[in-house]
């Protein structure tokens, strides 16, 4: 059974040499491609196997890297025919369909968001999203002009990433704490966030203190737009999962001198809060832009149902 390159971009994904939702997500989809082209399997049933294996190696890699399944679901869920040649000629097709369409979604993402946008507009940002940007870029390009108050985003300070790169597009930058959102929201038309994962309800799970900033952006009347690729889609909501929600190293949030000098005490570090629906106005995909509630059937539409995941073992 070939799956020399199925490893190999396993290792990579696991090993962090392949990163980022999009990338991961593409090269998880050209390794079943490769996967079935390389195949020499000798009856349909143990293609279907070999090529669930395959998906099983990549996905246990990450399973929480929400755009990986979601390859895998895209590349495998319609894998047809009766024989050998048909079923590797349709995973090879659903690869090449699936790394086609990511390749443009940012810049339709873009597009659709930047119609949001009114010339002077004002927008806030948390944390650094390259869907959330690809939004005001294309807004500029329009000619439109914005400024932004950008979040610094402890404990990493991703705020200055996004800082920079609106400079590079020419917007005026106000750099702020993140304690004074509040404080300046008034000043604001919209607040711009992307997203770690979306779940079947509608809930956006993002950059720890997403929610928070949603929840003062509800109370002073500010919109709160969501830009994320539909890889960031959570089908695994649809059945009940929950989504786990990462705790990182300490020492992003004090020293081990600093921890010392403190005393005892207990530190905690999440990577991601969960915003719910009723508090984020609009999801703006490739596919068009989306109330929370609905976000359940481009769901369906773009992965299926998920009663059993198509790299699962069959009884």
């Amino acid at each position: 059974m070939p799956i020399d390159e199925v490893e190999s971009t396993a290792a990579d994904i696991e090993e962090m040499e392949i990163r980022g939702a999009a990338t991961i997500a593409s090269e998880a989809a050209d390794a079943l491609g490769a996967q079935a082209a390389e195949s020499d399997a000798s009856d349909p049933e143990a293609f279907r196997a070999e090529l669930r294996k395959a998906a099983r190696t990549l996905y246990e890699t990450r399973p929480t890297a929400v755009s990986l399944p979601n390859a895998l679901r895209f590349v495998l869920q319609d894998m047809q025919g009766e024989t050998v040649a048909e079923l590797r000629e349709s995973v090879q097709q659903s690869s090449r369909e699936f790394r086609e369409d990511l390749e443009n979604a940012q810049e339709r993402l873009g597009r659709i968001g930047a119609n949001r946008y009114r010339d002077g507009d004002v927008i806030m940002t948390h944390c650094h999203s390259t869907d959330a940007l690809a939004t005001v870029e294309h807004a500029v390009e329009d000619g439109k002009q914005l400024e932004a108050i950008v979040k610094e985003t402890r404990p990493r300070n991703q705020g200055h990433i996004t800082a920079s790169r609106l400079r590079e597009m020419g917007v005026p930058v106000t750099l702020i704490v993140d304690s004074a959102a509040h404080r300046y929201l008034n000043d604001v038309d919209h607040v711009l966030v992307g997203a770690d994962s979306i779940a079947a309800d509608g809930s956006v799970i993002n950059k720890i203190g997403t929610s928070g900033l949603a929840v003062s952006a509800r109370d002073r009347g500010t919109p709160i737009v969501v830009a994320a690729q539909t890889i960031k889609l959570h089908p695994g909501t649809l059945t009940g999962h929950t989504v786990e929600i990462e705790m990182r190293d300490e020492s992003e949030v004090v020293s081990e001198a600093e921890r010392a000098e403190i005393g005892e005490i207990e530190v905690r570090n999440p990577a991601f809060d969960v915003t719910p629906p009723r508090h984020v106005d609009a999801i703006v995909t490739e596919r068009g832009q989306y109330p929370p509630e609905s976000i359940v059937s481009l769901m369906r539409e773009r992965y299926g149902d998920v009663d059993v995941e198509p790299w699962e073992e069959r009884a």
